[in-house]
């Protein structure tokens, strides 16, 4: 059974970025797909993106997210990234990652097994 942990989370201004990191335990990441979620406040958990197993070379994005955040896989390392450029106050949530190996690249929160804890990212205006 694989174990995640997210780290790379803090407080950034706007405009600014972060790199999120999801390492893996207990298993090799490379054959799951790997998603990155959010949820705010109050809000329900969104799906942000999504990389495919093995070669990572199909990406999926949120369109809230698309052209600013870039999600990668570095099999090597058992990690998956989620790099967040230009980030927006409405960018501010708890960020998850989640992994299947059955699904790639799915949206949907209920296609993934395993989750992380989460990190915070908070952006000030």
């Amino acid at each position: 059974q694989v174990q995640l942990v997210e780290s790379g989370g803090g407080l950034v201004q706007a405009g600014g970025s972060l790199r999120l990191s999801c390492v893996a335990s207990g298993g090799i990441l490379t054959t799951y797909g790997v998603g990155w979620f959010r949820q705010a406040p109050g809000k329900e958990r969104e799906f942000v993106a999504a990389v495919n197993n093995w070669s990572g070379r199909s990406t999926n994005y949120a369109d809230s997210v698309k052209g600013r955040f870039t999600i990668s896989r570095d099999n090597s390392k058992n990690t998956v990234y989620l790099q967040m450029n230009s980030l927006k106050p409405e960018d501010t949530a708890v960020y998850y990652c989640a992994a299947d190996r059955t699904w790639q690249l799915a949206t949907s929160s209920n296609k993934y097994v395993y989750w992380g804890q989460g990190t915070q990212v908070t952006v000030s205006s």
